[in-house]
Order: structure tokens, then C-alpha cells, then sequence
């Protein structure tokens, strides 16, 4: 029998079970379906995450008292809040001893505020950010309209303000919010720059802040309330490396770390903090297939009990044609190419 014969004697049977074929299509197109749109999902999950988290400049590195990522329970985040804040004057003073940095910026955050403007007010989720000047450079925040946070403003702890662009469209519809004064925490502040738009993480507005100097935040909140976030830039891509050891070093020395003990604080960078990530998302991927696989697997399973079932139902075909000259291989072609035609429609649906 002829491969085109055995084709055509396939969909024919096909065709005659139309309700049998259409189970066994069915179980399959779940199964790519499932694998597709999971892979789908968790390259675009890694896509929004490498946008979302590249809030740093090139060559940039960040310090702070607490992990990006903290996954443990209760005992870690427990040794983690012991840590001593790192301090205003402890950036200052790295500042002095660290020679490699091309700049260096210090920041503070304030969560749940609400500003107001005139009659208007934000939802209390806008967070308050203290800043050093160099925090604009090491950083990804990019001034649109007005001018930045200069040296003077912190020196002198002016009470002046850039806003996000949650601020701007709650509180400033038809309005030029540069020169006019908002109110946060009984705190009058001069709008005097607006912030470029930021891309969304995992659908989550990162607009919904105010950027201040460091020096009006601790005369607001207090000097000891927080720790201080260092952003460090190193003077080239060559020196990166170099940098971060030194910073380590000087800090190591500053906090009085004995030799052997673990860091008190923590460094991280857009690149490792990518990769943490990718850690626990490389994780869910490989559930998730292995999830897939089984959907999949049950119905190359459910194919196999239906052609088992087709076999038996058909005992007396079988007979005739191995009556009138068909061999055993003629006869498993056919039911190969059956079921062959049958994973590919169910293939090329899903």
C-alpha cells in the first residue's frame, strides 16, 4: 500500500469519528496551548522586570542597609532591621575617602504621604525622597521641565520640590506647576522641576513620588529616621569592579566589620538585582514546564488510548484487509499517520 493511499484511508477514518478525533485534538492543543502562553508570560514577566528595575545609570552601584530582595521569614528580616542605619554622615564621610567614584548620591524615603495643593490631594501613597545632588546623575531621573536639586538647596535646606507625574496630573490638570507651592506634612515646598515619565513595574505607577534635598527631609522627618540608600558611579566600566571593592573596604572600616564577619550592608547593581530575579523566575519556569509537560504528556497518553480503542473496534477491518493482501506494516502506517494527522492539528491549533 502506497503512503498516499494509507493518507487518504487515514483522514477517511478520521472523518468517520469525528467526536473520538475531536477529544484527542482537544487534549492536545491544551497541552501546546499551556506550554505557549507560559513562556509567553514569563518572557514577558523577565521583559517588564529588566525595565522596571533599571533605575540606575551605567557603571552604578547602590549600598543600603536592607537586600533588594529579601526571601527569608521572620529571623532575617529580624538580623537585617539590627543592622546600624547607614547615615548622612557616613556618605559624607565615604565621599572624602572614596577616590574612584566619578559621583556619589545620597537618599532618604518617606512612604504613604499626602500632598496637597490649594483644595486638592493625592491618595496617601506618594512617597517623600531626600536627595543629595549627586542622586540625579547616578540615577535614572531625568528633569523634563525646571531645573534640579542643586548644592545651594541642600546647603541650605531650602524647601523647594520636583514633582512625579502622578503628582502633576492629580494635582495640577491645566495647570504650570512650576513656582507654585505644595503642602506635605505641614511643609510648604516650591515646585521648581518636574520629573520625566517612569515605565510601570508589573502595572504599578513608579510616578508617585517628590523629590526634596536631604537636608530639608532630616529637618522634616529627623536625621534619625532611616537609613541612608548610597548610589555610587565608578569613573569607567574598567574601574567598576575596582570601585566596589574599595567601597566595601572603606565601609567594612567605617562600621568597624571585624576580618571574617559578614557585610552589615548590602551593594547591589541593576545587573544583580536582574539576576536575583531571574533566579526565582527561572524557578517558576521550570514549574510551570513541568506542569506543561504533564498536561501534555496526559494527552499523548489520551492519544494512545483512543488509538488502542480504535484498534479494538476495528479488529474486523483489520481482518479484511489482511484478508485481501495488506501486511502488518501497511496497517501500522495507517494508524500512525492517524495519529501523526491528529497531533499536528492539535499542534497547530494551540
Amino acid at each position: 500500500m502506497l503512503i498516499s493511499e494509507s493518507l487518504s484511508v487515514s483522514l477517511h477514518s478520521i472523518k468517520t469519528n469525528k467526536l473520538r478525533a475531536s477529544l484527542t485534538i482537544f487534549g492536545i492543543t491544551v497541552g501546546v496551548f499551556s506550554i505557549i502562553v507560559i513562556m509567553t508570560i514569563i518572557t514577558m514577566m523577565q521583559s517588564t522586570i529588566q525595565s522596571g528595575v533599571s533605575f540606575l545609570s551605567r557603571n552604578t552601584f547602590q549600598i543600603q542597609k536592607y537586600p533588594a530582595i529579601m526571601t527569608g521569614g521572620h529571623q532575617e528580616r529580624h538580623k537585617y532591621r539590627n543592622r546600624k542605619d547607614i547615615t548622612l554622615d557616613d556618605f559624607y564621610r565615604l565621599q572624602g575617602l572614596l577616590t574612584s567614584a566619578k559621583y556619589m548620591g545620597a537618599q532618604k524615603y518617606r512612604p504613604g504621604r499626602v500632598i496637597q495643593f490649594k483644595n486638592k490631594k493625592t491618595n496617601p501613597n506618594m512617597h517623600i525622597v531626600g536627595i543629595t545632588e549627586g542622586v540625579l546623575k547616578t540615577s535614572n531621573i531625568i528633569v523634563e521641565n525646571g531645573r534640579h536639586i542643586n548644592n545651594n538647596d541642600i546647603k541650605y535646606s531650602k524647601d523647594v520640590c520636583l514633582l512625579g507625574q502622578d503628582v502633576i496630573d492629580k494635582l495640577f490638570t491645566g495647570i504650570d506647576p512650576i513656582g507654585q507651592v505644595i503642602k506635605v506634612d505641614n511643609h510648604n515646598l516650591k515646585v521648581i522641576g518636574l520629573i520625566e515619565k517612569q515605565p510601570e513595574f508589573f502595572g504599578q505607577s513608579m510616578d508617585n513620588y517628590i523629590v526634596i534635598p536631604i537636608t530639608s527631609f532630616e529637618s522634616f522627618y529627623g536625621k534619625t529616621r532611616g537609613s541612608v540608600e548610597i548610589t555610587i558611579m565608578a569613573n569607567s566600566e574598567e574601574e567598576y569592579d575596582a570601585t566596589i571593592q574599595a567601597t566595601i573596604g572603606h565601609l567594612r572600616t567605617m562600621r568597624k566589620v571585624k576580618p571574617g564577619e559578614e557585610n552589615d550592608f548590602e551593594i547591589f547593581s541593576n545587573e544583580s538585582l536582574i539576576g536575583q530575579i531571574a533566579d526565582i523566575t527561572d524557578g517558576v519556569r521550570i514549574g510551570a514546564m513541568a506542569i506543561s509537560l504533564i498536561a501534555l504528556l496526559a494527552a499523548g497518553v489520551g492519544i494512545m488510548n483512543i488509538m488502542l480503542v480504535s484498534v479494538t473496534e476495528r479488529t474486523k477491518e483489520i481482518g479484511i484487509r489482511k484478508a485481501v493482501g495488506a501486511r502488518k506494516s501497511n496497517i501500522l502506517i495507517q494508524f500512525l499517520i492517524e495519529a501523526i494527522i491528529l497531533c499536528l492539528l492539535g499542534g497547530f491549533i494551540g
